[in-house]
């Protein structure tokens, strides 16, 4: 296992260089910063002066050759914007990210499984049936609107709760998180549901065609004829061989949440890294785009790496070293 993780991460290590020299490019190719980020009022002189401040006088290939030197000594860069190093800053709205995907992804689960195994246990039912076709709404419905129905119906018109923004946040091992607190759950409820949407859609369906499948495995048909209770077939049985598929879909999933959750942050005003993100490709912020998806890549890196790891835990016929080979 310890040679499969050393090639694993060798390997996140070109994706991380190629990601950095594409982010590099596309960011040149959009505009020049210091159109954007000087003001107009400036002389040729002060102009200069700044583009020489933020190393845009350079040409692109020396510019990314001194961002690797940097990079390798852990500093990516200060901000354009806002003046501070590019890491501190997404390393600062991260955990406002993280909170959120947890939350979203935590529902997605605790409702996804369960009305999953309900649709694959009894698919002619009309609940089964009704389950299917919520489903199809949550993968068709777009976020965007999602997020400003739940805002007109229980902000505006019903006013149970905030439309945007985050609660009073408490410091819990270094982290700024607002789920200890009523309030703070009333600021993350509705943002957390239009991001679990998705994903609760994406479970659902998952957990309902592993069911039907394993339902037609030998195993659980001998299970049956040995005089079981379904409770014992459905929780042993089935529900401990259908967690392979739905362990490695969720973890990769989270990744999905933490990178596209841009979309709902903007939405509810979440003080996130995805409205980070957001900002920072609207003013062009090189520094802190490449810091922002250098860490969604590592973030995506590591994921696959512990599903893995899962993977050969949940199912013994799977073994690491056949993966790298």
């Amino acid at each position: 296992m310890l040679v499969y993780v050393i090639r694993r991460l060798a390997q996140s290590v070109g994706v991380l260089l190629a990601m950095s020299m594409l982010v590099f490019a596309s960011v040149y190719l959009i505009g020049n910063p210091a159109d954007i980020l000087i003001s107009m009022d400036a002389d040729q002189a002060e102009r200069a002066r700044l583009v020489r401040a933020m190393g845009l006088d350079q040409a692109l290939p020396l510019q990314y050759w001194n961002f690797l030197q940097h990079a390798l000594r852990g500093d990516l860069g200060n901000s354009f914007v806002h003046g501070v190093p590019a890491i501190s800053l997404v390393f600062e709205r991260l955990p406002a990210t993280l909170e959120l995907a947890c939350v979203a992804m935590l529902i997605a689960i605790a409702l996804g499984v369960p009305l999953g195994l309900w649709a694959g246990l009894r698919p002619h039912s009309w609940i089964g049936r009704s389950i299917m076709t919520g489903s199809i709404l949550g993968f068709s419905l777009p976020t965007f609107w999602v997020g400003l129905m739940l805002i007109v119906v229980f902000a505006v018109q019903l006013a149970w709760l905030p439309a945007g923004g985050r609660g009073p946040t408490r410091e819990v091992l270094g982290l700024s998180l607002s789920i200890f607190s009523a309030e703070g759950w009333k600021h993350l409820l509705l943002p957390a549901v239009n991001l679990a949407l998705f994903k609760l859609a994406l479970v659902t369906r998952l957990t309902r065609a592993s069911t039907h499948e394993a339902l037609t495995q030998d195993y659980v048909k001998y299970a049956r004829a040995k005089g079981l209770s379904p409770a014992r077939v459905v929780g042993v049985h089935v529900l401990k061989n259908i967690l392979v598929p739905i362990v490695t879909v969720v973890a990769l999933e989270f990744g999905a949440l933490v990178a596209f959750a841009a979309v709902t942050e903007t939405i509810f005003v979440w003080p996130g890294a995805g409205k980070l993100i957001i900002e920072s490709i609207g003013s062009l912020d090189r520094p802190v785009i490449v810091a922002y998806l250098l860490v969604v890549v590592s973030m995506f890196t590591l994921l696959n790496l512990l599903v893995d790891i899962a993977y050969s835990s949940l199912d013994p016929r799977v073994r690491l070293d056949e993966q790298s080979a």
